[in-house]
């Protein structure tokens, strides 16, 4: 009899320590339904690549026991319906997307869980009833933008003498754009700076046309707000930017290295391996309804110094010495 137990304790052990990797049927691969706004199939870009890493450092082996469903929407909005619910259809395991995409599949499906990378409030997108107890199918990381609104317009008035007036690139046709100006506002009432929204459509990216309108405003500085189209066109615009000798601050070091001025933001690459860790909880039958939304706690502050001296724009020492990256 003591002998029994004692196997059945060992047993009982070793299953312990299987992985859940591991626990998971041989024969069965999970499938990770994933909607990027701006890849597309040849290019599916540097976040499905942090999603990966993050899942192979949780022991997952692609081809084994998971593998990425990925769709990309090229920068056309109005595909992101059609794309999730080809993946809806699939029966994927799991969704990893962003708002555009999110939006779209809150309206697909009630049963799949979605993990959303979001620089919105979902809460007051109504993606979920609340950060600590999302309810439904969708959880995730969330930035906040609010308090990143203020801080780019803080940066804003330490780098150009005089602020007064900023200029607001925003795409109308995206679903972020009015909350995310909204955040803005708030922020500058509190610093006593004067806004001027610089709309463009994203069927109709009139670039020039809200660069000349900033000019004429005389606005002293742009921010843009990001979407897909405007991702797409991120060259043109800090291209423009310099042209017309406006500094800017943007959402995503991205932006900087392509040639625009400062960036202050969470960094976008680990936020999607973070992802990952809910993708695993989720595989392992943890319910999006039952894990708080995260928010990141590390912000990067990126300058590009040629930028500033093409603009003829000296970066005080005080700013400089709190950067995380400094492009020379």
């Amino acid at each position: 009899m003591s002998k029994r137990i004692g196997v059945w304790l060992l047993t009982t052990v070793l299953l312990g320590t299987v992985s859940p990797v591991e626990s998971q049927p041989q024969n069965k691969i999970l499938r990770i339904g994933y909607v990027s706004g701006t890849g597309n199939s040849s290019n599916p870009g540097p976040y499905v690549e942090a999603l990966r890493q993050g899942l192979r450092d949780l022991g997952y082996v692609e081809g084994k026991n998971f593998v990425i469903e990925y769709r990309g929407a090229e920068g056309k909005s109005g595909r992101m319906p059609s794309l999730v619910t080809e993946l809806v259809e699939l029966k994927v395991d799991v969704l990893v997307l962003t708002i555009g995409a999110i939006l779209a599949a809150k309206q697909a499906t009630k049963t799949i869980p979605i993990v959303m990378v979001t620089q919105v409030d979902p809460v007051a997108t109504g993606l979920v009833d609340s950060l600590a107890r999302p309810g439904g199918n969708i959880t995730g990381l969330a930035t906040l933008q609010r308090e990143l609104s203020g801080k780019r317009l803080e940066l804003l008035t330490e780098v150009v003498p005089g602020l007064a007036r900023v200029g607001i690139l925003r795409d109308t046709e995206g679903p972020v754009s009015a909350i995310s100006f909204r955040d803005y506002e708030a922020a500058a009432r509190a610093l006593k700076i004067r806004l001027q929204s610089l709309d463009v459509r994203g069927s109709h990216l009139d670039l020039e046309g809200a660069f000349r309108d900033a000019v004429k405003g005389r606005v002293n500085a742009v921010i843009t707000i990001t979407n897909n189209p405007l991702f797409l066109n991120s060259k043109r615009i800090t291209d423009l930017a310099l042209k017309n000798r406006l500094p800017s601050i943007y959402e995503g070091s991205t932006w900087v290295e392509g040639g625009g001025l400062m960036s202050y933001s969470a960094n976008d690459l680990e936020l999607f391996r973070r992802a990952a860790t809910y993708v695993d909880k989720i595989l392992k039958g943890t319910k999006p309804a039952d894990l708080p939304v995260e928010q990141p706690t590390k912000f990067e502050f990126v300058i590009n110094l040629k930028t500033a001296k093409a603009l003829n724009l000296t970066i005080p020492q005080s700013v400089l010495f709190r950067a995380d990256k400094v492009i020379k």
